[in-house]
């Protein structure tokens, strides 16, 4: 039980730095990401389900949403060269964007930390 219990935190702390260890994704707090995409026109993506983006989403958010077989194909349509900022929930599964991403050769992923639940 204690080696299920030490490999499950294992796991949760490495998914979790892997961000850091990636200079290619950025997690800013709410302040600092509602700083940044109010001052230009961003390539802003809601990785949610459709469902959870119809009860509330940052404005002008595309709604793309990870766990969809058509993820791959909708992320290529935006711009590559560009920043792109990405939120969820609560930040899993904007990380799992983040890391696919950057894996199909984006040049910056940008997380809100702790997801749309901090956004209000």
């Amino acid at each position: 039980m204690k080696k299920i219990v030490f490999l499950v935190l294992l796991a949760v702390m490495t998914i979790s730095c892997q961000s850091q260890t990636n200079p290619k994704i950025k997690v800013l707090p709410v302040a600092e990401y509602k700083s940044h995409i109010s001052k230009e026109s961003v390539q802003l993506v809601d990785v949610r389900t459709p469902a959870e983006f119809k009860e509330g989403a940052i404005p002008n958010a595309l709604n793309i949403d990870v766990n969809n077989a058509a993820f791959d194909e909708e992320i290529q349509k935006l711009d590559k060269t560009k920043p792109v900022y990405v939120y969820c929930r609560s930040g899993a599964r904007s990380q799992t964007a983040a890391h696919k991403m950057v894996e199909m050769g984006f040049v910056e992923v940008i997380d809100l930390a702790g997801g749309y639940l901090r956004w209000n």
